[in-house]
């Protein structure tokens, strides 16, 4: 009889965990689109007048409209040849695309390479070489160890970080994972209670607490 108990009690952390990744997923990802593109328009304007960019914004622009007709496949291989091709500020932007790109088709284990690459490219700006090493660690997760995660984003944690909200609900989700319910909650709490987070992460992070709790 306490072999059943047992055995409901793992279905019920399970799918508790289950939906704590349900809940968390989506969001990363979505929020780093939106900085790629806010990037993306941004180096558009700034180059567009630049005649020896042009093609490379032309090219850019095309594979971006493989990837929004659901092309990923296409755009992954355009982004790849444009990223060989192009200048810095392009090259870094294509990496990115190309990264998603692979990681919508499921590609996880090949998109993670694409990011360490662009993570250890210097001539990218520190600020997107933190934003692939956290794309990394997010698409980590589902293969990774908690102690893997921690080890690639924990500098991203720390109070300077740009990235640092993102980093803890990152390094919380791998922490529960791996069962280390502490750390997660440690990090959760370190985010709701904390006056800078945007409310929408500090909200985030009080429902990931309470998942969390709730799979003890």
């Amino acid at each position: 009889m306490a072999d059943i108990f047992r055995e409901v009690d793992e279905d019920v952390r399970r799918m508790r965990y289950e939906k704590l990744w349900r809940a968390y997923g989506t969001y990363v990802i979505a929020a780093a689109l939106i900085f790629i593109v806010a990037v993306a328009a941004g180096t558009w304007w700034r180059t567009e007048q630049r005649a020896a960019r042009e093609a490379q914004g032309a090219r850019f622009a095309q594979a971006l409209d493989l990837a929004r007709a659901g092309n990923d496949g296409q755009a992954a291989a355009a982004f790849a040849q444009l990223a060989g091709d192009a200048e810095t500020g392009y090259a870094a932007l294509a990496r990115l695309q190309e990264a998603a790109a692979l990681a919508r088709q499921g590609r996880k284990a090949d998109a993670v390479l694409v990011y360490d690459r662009l993570a250890a490219d210097s001539s990218a700006s520190a600020l997107v070489r933190d934003l692939a090493t956290l794309l990394a660690g997010l698409h980590s997760l589902d293969t990774a160890s908690y102690v893997d995660v921690r080890r690639r984003v924990e500098r991203l944690t720390v109070d300077t970080s740009a990235w640092r909200f993102s980093a803890r609900e990152v390094l919380a989700v791998a922490a529960a994972r791996g069962g280390d319910r502490s750390a997660a909650q440690a990090l959760l709490k370190q985010i709701s209670d904390d006056p800078e987070a945007p409310g929408s992460a500090r909200a985030r992070a009080a429902e990931l607490l309470a998942l969390v709790g709730s799979a003890a």
